[in-house]
């Protein structure tokens, strides 16, 4: 199957979760609006997604997938990868229920050191209420990860990026009935409470699709007594560099979290519904991307292949790139009227959708360095090296941290948003600069020249929004479908005129596209 194929797949499924997330927040938006209740909300669940990503996604997978993978395709088969999953999941449960309980006595302390001024009490009794009860969404989501990894192993992409949209759907039939039992405007908390109940629920339902998948697949995970073998202990060895490099985009998202309760009015809940647009791209190309070349790059790698894996790093580039830029362009001159047409409504007003949207213009100017990083990261995963990584992540933590410390006063909100994206480009140039010390990787020419002609492209695109984005300001005040069929209107004119420049300036290699659909690209 072909790289453009495994990204289709998961990019495609990757968007449903995506448009369901839009859906989910604009709800969220309208039902909860942007105040006391929706801060404590949104920074009780980045705790639990902060953990994560940290051991879950991050780390684990980066470690778990080519040491299953080299099993399963080995001499032992299937019967030595399901016996090494099942020595990992001996290991990883327990550790896990651990951690959870840990997490959940210690939650006043956690919430107390994201705020580090005083806070509200109702405010700071919500967030630990809202931490605790959504914590344990972590050890249910780790599980899952795990599962995924191993069918990601056989290039079974679909489950492991559908799993999102329970998680979606869940929180969208919470927040809808609890809008209708919870109507006044006095029961904002308690709807509140009624979602994070809600969050645990769908990890139960999440991990049971992805127990369905991997017993279909073969794979039988079995619970036993906790036995740290020499293959478990390297995964351990491998993953913990992986999990500290985690550590520092997780640290980021906490450091982040800290300076916005630092400033007045609803800064967290405007950043997190700028992120959501801002992620929109991100997760349909980034993580798309990285996921699928993973696998083959390690397979490259391991057979000394190296104009194969610098062939399969140059495609995701270029095709990360031509998806990204115009999103960042689109994002950048049209974040107001795009926030605006989204989520204005109910209890989020003008106010909050004009804040959320010059934060998203800010936000999104690191956009095409975020999908960089993901593309580039799996090059050291592949050679088992989890360590770079580690440097390049707490470098651009560095100049975030300083960044804020010297123009949050200033810049407020739009400081954190930039200092966000300054930093992505850095990790971005660390990355890539010791790819090519190393021979690893070099950027060619055509690719270069490919991506300029993208950026032309882009501008054109930028160009035509500019001139048409006052066209959505009549639509402010229309309802829902309306603005959302203006909406798709202009994207897809957008989609046109930057499509149609690609191809005649020729930022789209007709050839390679061609090549990346078969079978044995």
């Amino acid at each position: 199957m072909s790289l453009l194929k495994h990204v289709g797949t998961i990019g495609g499924l990757t968007m449903v979760s995506r448009v369901l997330g839009m859906a989910r927040e604009m709800i969220f938006a309208r039902v909860l609006g942007a105040n006391e209740v929706t801060d404590a909300w949104f920074q009780a669940f980045i705790i639990p997604n902060v953990f994560r990503r940290l051991f879950a996604e991050g780390a684990f997978s980066a470690a778990f997938v080519p040491m299953f993978s080299k099993r399963l395709h080995g001499e032992g088969g299937i019967e030595a990868a399901r016996s090494f999953s099942d020595d990992v999941l001996s290991v990883f449960l327990p550790v896990l229920v651990v951690l959870t309980a840990l997490l959940e006595i210690a939650m006043p302390g956690v919430i107390w050191l994201l705020a580090d001024k005083p806070v509200d009490a109702a405010e700071f009794a919500y967030s630990v209420s809202f931490a605790r009860i959504m914590f344990p969404y972590i050890l249910l989501i780790s599980l899952v990860t795990l599962l995924t990894g191993m069918l990601n192993s056989v290039s079974r992409f679909a489950p492991g990026a559908s799993f999102p949209v329970i998680l979606n759907l869940v929180l969208i039939a919470a927040l809808l009935a609890a809008e209708a039992l919870f109507a006044s405007d006095a029961a904002v908390e308690e709807i509140g409470y009624a979602i994070a109940w809600a969050v645990p629920a769908a990890g139960v339902l999440q991990l049971g699709w992805l127990w369905y998948w991997a017993r279909k697949a073969g794979f039988r995970p079995r619970f036993r007594l906790p036995r740290l073998t020499p293959e478990v202990r390297r995964l351990g060895i491998i993953a913990l560099p992986a999990a500290i490099g985690g550590g520092a985009y997780q640290i980021n998202t906490l450091v982040q979290v800290y300076f916005l309760n630092q400033l007045e009015g609803s800064a967290v809940s405007w950043m997190n519904y700028a992120d959501r647009l801002n992620q929109l791209p991100l997760g349909i190309i980034g993580i798309a991307l990285s996921t699928a070349i993973l696998p083959t790059l390690s397979r490259f790698v391991g057979s000394d292949n190296h104009e194969g894996a610098a062939r399969v790093q140059s495609d995701a580039i270029e095709l990360g790139m031509l998806l990204t830029l115009p999103a960042t362009v689109a994002l950048a001159i049209c974040g107001i009227p795009f926030v605006t047409m989204i989520f204005q409504g109910g209890r989020f007003d003008l106010a909050d959708a004009a804040a959320t949207g010059q934060v998203l213009t800010a936000l999104v100017m690191g956009l095409p360095a975020y999908v960089l990083v993901k593309v580039l990261v799996p090059n050291f995963y592949a050679r088992s090296d989890t360590r770079t990584p580690v440097y390049a992540a707490f470098a651009a933590l560095a100049v975030f941290i300083l960044c804020n410390v010297l123009f949050l006063e200033r810049f407020g909100v739009l400081g954190v948003a930039g200092a966000s994206a300054l930093g992505a480009w850095l990790n971005a140039a660390i990355l890539y600069a010791v790819l090519v010390a190393r021979g690893h990787y070099r950027g060619n020419w055509r690719l270069l020249g490919r991506i300029a002609r993208q950026l032309i492209a882009a501008a054109a695109m930028g160009a035509a929004l500019w001139q048409a984005s006052d066209l959505l300001t009549d639509y402010y005040s229309a309802g829902l479908l309306a603005r959302l069929f203006a909406l798709a209107v202009l994207v897809l004119c957008a989609a046109i005129v930057y499509f149609g420049m690609a191809f005649l300036v020729g930022a789209i290699d007709r050839q390679r596209v061609a090549a990346l659909t078969k079978k044995k690209a």
